[in-house]
């Protein structure tokens, strides 16, 4: 088993939600970002969406390319399998409200398989919900920086994919 490549990137899951796309793939989809909201995760194959109990405390996402397929993460709270298409064989990790994150090569465009694991979610929101009541009168940037950088046990999703096959050819680009 060998790691082909890895990005770490730090992201604020505005509306509670971080993206990782294709960075062809450029519009929301609504049913996946529904199914995030229930099930932690929600893909539509091009895009992934993770959401977070909270709004505002950076989020770590580390993508992961490994050169055959992996084990399920062991020390997660939790994973779930995913699929990801990438045409343009570049991902990127979004902020609704902030705009990308980080992009990231992949070693070839095409579909990829793996899955999605996290820590830190729920500690992470306890935490949120603790600062919020910390800031009492003082909203100063400087106060929510600090409670926000104080966070001890941060909230972190790691996506491990490997290759499986080249992308279809779109309708639109079949003789």
């Amino acid at each position: 088993m060998t790691l082909l490549t890895q990005s770490t990137t730090l992201a604020r899951p505005s509306h509670r939600l971080v993206e990782i796309y294709d960075s062809d793939a450029y519009r929301t989809d609504s049913t996946a970002v529904a199914a995030a909201e229930r099930n932690v995760v929600g893909s539509n194959g091009y895009h992934l969406y993770l959401f977070s109990l909270q709004s505002d405390l950076e989020v770590e996402v580390t993508v992961r390319v490994w050169d055959e397929p992996q084990p399920s993460p062991g020390e997660a709270e939790d994973f779930t399998e995913v699929s990801l298409e990438s045409e343009s064989g570049i991902l990127v990790i979004g902020q609704f409200a902030f705009g990308p994150a980080a992009e990231m090569s992949l070693p070839r465009p095409g579909v990829y398989e793996g899955h999605v694991s996290w820590t830190g979610r729920i500690a992470a929101a306890e935490y949120y919900e603790h600062a919020l009541r910390q800031i009492e009168d003082d909203w100063s940037t400087a106060r929510i920086r600090q409670l926000w950088h104080d966070n001890p046990q941060p909230e972190q999703y790691t996506l491990d994919l490997w290759y499986v096959r080249e992308s279809e050819p779109a309708d639109d680009e079949v003789d």
